[in-house]
């Protein structure tokens, strides 16, 4: 293990409390708000390529593997510099600095888009969306635990949790503005209106975007609160865990290329003993994508634990189990949302058609902000008391904004109104967990094991509210996994969060696993699949405890000491 060098590895009880710089926190948020602001353009972007190129179902799933794709590779040439270059170049950098650069970079992706889309070119629309998201990396490569220097490293959960709840409020209303302007009414956006969407309408949504990246950069550069977080420390060579990495890229790469192909096959032209194989195969191929990431991790910690030079930030447990984490609660996250459509068509879930499932969807994923919002309360300096009250009022406002906004779209949202019971749910688990980043992980994961298990073992609107709880438990993952992983990396800390971006990679193979698995199984019994990443999640929580413990961290105490 590296020699410990600075306040997060040094055992919290010698510490003092570090004051929240909030004036930097307060533009940082702002930049969370233009993130998830910004992604409502996708909600036009995804089915417009499908209607203007005329995509098949096998190219409609670049899209997603681009997108995803681009943070794995944009955080593995991060590592790769400091690996090569012996300096980390978001340290080099600084925080904020590397920010705005990542926007910038977003910005020129927008840029792209706009000319493919001139140009008549699928495949630039490709590169223009693989670009965004690369510029989305170093972003959140640099945010997350720029969010958690900002403050005491025991309530930087609080921060992120306030930075997501802001991105989540952007993703509520990015919608409602899109809708108005390039349809000029705030009812939901059918299928036939994409398709006749003028050319020079989603040029002006581009532009708009890109220019919206733009000033963000310019916000975030100006402004005097927020401090450069710069890093001078040199990094030790991290050449095996590279290695490591890219071995398992190209291991990835020989189980994705069966999975891809696979879709030439028209299925129209199989039986349906064929049909059956055919997704049999690609699971199979899927689950070997899922076993690399799995075992090459372990094995590399296994490893860097008897001999630490050349591993990097990988020789932490706490990183690596992290890392897991980071990719089973992005999976599931994607994968609940992405698959209720489905399941909604289902009779004995109502047999919704896809305009009528938008509201369970649209609160689903609402549901990460209830939850954001209820977390991000503890990062200001308030009383006990005031803390408590508001931990209750904050969910049900968000609640009340996520049905107000809805109804805004003409969206019947009267079957919602007792889903208010699982905030309060929520809103009862946040007073146990007491804002402890490893308590409050373990007490959402298993409310989550019992939520998809109900959901799994019954019907109607008991099992669909329990699968739209997914959201509120899903909700504080993040700040919690991201809190807990970095804790002790000293000057690996920006080492540590381009590992875990690159787990992101999560959300473009548990969801397709869950999806293969349904056409075997059926919709509704696939959601065992959350089940398994939830109790996973829950192990982590457990574990990741008792790891901190031994290098003399625990955040828990560190929280209840300082009145949090």
């Amino acid at each position: 293990m590296a020699t410990q060098q600075n306040d997060l590895i040094t055992p919290l009880e010698n510490q003092s409390v570090k004051e929240t710089n909030y004036g930097a926190l307060g533009t940082l948020v702002t930049v969370f708000f233009f993130w998830g602001f910004i992604a409502a353009g996708n909600s036009v972007f995804i089915p417009f390529c499908k209607h203007y190129f005329h995509l098949d179902q096998f190219q409609s799933q670049l899209i997603d593997f681009a997108f995803y794709t681009a943070y794995y590779l944009g955080a593995l040439v991060l590592f790769a510099y400091g690996a090569f270059g012996g300096k980390d170049l978001v340290g080099k950098w600084g925080y904020k600095k590397s920010i705005v650069y990542g926007l910038l970079f977003s910005a020129l992706g927008a840029a792209a888009m706009i000319v493919a889309v001139n140009a008549n070119t699928f495949t630039g629309m490709l590169v223009g969306l693989f670009i965004v998201a690369l510029g989305f990396s170093l972003q959140q490569t640099a945010a997350q635990p720029f969010a958690i220097s900002l403050g005491d490293p025991a309530t930087g959960t609080s921060r992120v949790n306030l930075g997501g709840g802001i991105n989540s409020f952007g993703t509520t209303i990015g919608p409602i503005v899109v809708a108005i302007a390039l349809f000029g009414s705030t009812a939901a956006i059918t299928d036939e209106q994409i398709a006749a969407l003028s050319l020079s309408k989603v040029i002006i949504l581009y532009t708009c975007v890109g220019g919206l990246f733009i000033a963000a950069a310019a916000l975030f550069y100006f402004s005097k609160k927020v401090p450069a977080g710069i890093s001078s420390e040199k990094v030790e060579s991290g050449t095996k865990a590279l290695y490591t990495l890219l071995i398992m890229t190209g291991l990835l790469i020989i189980m994705f290329v069966p999975v891809f192909s696979s879709y030439k096959t028209d299925p129209a032209t199989l039986t349906d003993t064929e049909k059956h194989g055919l997704e049999a195969y690609r699971l199979k191929w899927l689950l070997g994508a899922l076993a690399v990431v799995v075992i090459g991790l372990l094995a590399a910690n296994m490893t860097a634990r008897k001999k630490a030079i050349g591993w990097g930030a990988m020789q932490y447990p706490q990183l690596v189990l992290g890392m897991l984490a980071i990719f089973v609660y992005v999976g599931v996250e994607v994968a609940i949302g992405s698959n209720l459509s489905e399941l909604l068509k289902q009779q004995e879930f109502g047999g919704f058609q896809s305009s009528e499932a938008a509201p369970y969807i649209s609160m689903y994923w609402g549901s990460l902000m209830i939850g954001r919002w209820a977390g991000a309360v503890s990062a200001f300096k308030l009383s006990d008391n005031a803390k408590l009250l508001l931990q209750i009022i904050v969910p049900l406002i968000a609640f009340g904004i996520i049905i107000g906004v809805n109804t805004v779209a003409q969206y019947d949202m009267k079957p919602l109104y007792y889903y208010v019971v699982c905030v309060l749910i929520q809103i009862a688990a946040f007073y146990i967990s007491k804002n402890k980043p490893a308590r409050t992980m373990l007490i959402f994961s298993l409310l989550a094991v019992v939520a998809m298990v109900i959901g799994t073992m019954t019907t109607g609107t008991i099992a669909i509210y329990a699968f739209l709880s997914g959201g509120l438990f899903c909700s504080i993952m993040w700040p919690c996994i991201f809190t807990l992983s970095i804790a002790g990396l000293g000057k690996y800390t920006t080492e540590g969060s381009a590992f875990l971006i690159m787990m992101i990679l999560g959300g473009g193979i548990i969801p397709p696993i869950q999806g293969k698995l349904a056409d075997v199984i059926g919709i509704h019994q696939s959601y065992w699949v959350p089940v398994i990443c939830f109790a996973y999640l829950a192990f982590f929580a457990i574990a990741v405890k008792g790891i901190l413990k031994k290098q003399g961290i625990d955040y828990d105490a560190a929280v209840e000491s300082s009145g949090h």
